[in-house]
């Protein structure tokens, strides 16, 4: 599992690889969604009063997003949903994620 912060525009997912420290912007997680793009995420709720807790997970495939529109379109959802981006935008690939199957889980009805 690797955390990551993302948006969401429709049924589109979207992360970018910004510039926390990391040995190179070519991680191994892009390089797996160019073997394989079948990704899922998983979301979590979590409260210290359990009844509150609750999870969803979605998946579907996977695609780096290098140059373009959508890539900038990201990048604005990105910065208005993350106050840090705005100030430094990523600088690395963009990935998006067209989610075809969710499912979940709540403590709670």
């Amino acid at each position: 599992m690797v955390p990551f912060v993302f948006v969401l525009d429709g049924t589109t997912v979207y992360w970018a690889v910004d510039q926390k420290p990391k040995r190179s912007t070519r991680l191994k997680r892009l390089a797996n969604i160019e073997v394989n793009p079948n990704v899922e995420m998983v979301v979590d709720g979590y409260q210290d009063e359990w009844d509150s807790l609750w999870w969803v997970r979605a998946s579907g495939p996977a695609r780096v997003v290098d140059e373009g529109e959508e890539r900038s379109r990201a990048l604005e959802l990105l910065a208005t949903k993350y106050p840090q981006y705005r100030l430094e935008p990523p600088n690395g690939p963009v990935v998006a994620i067209e989610i075809v199957r969710l499912t979940g889980w709540a403590a709670a009805d």
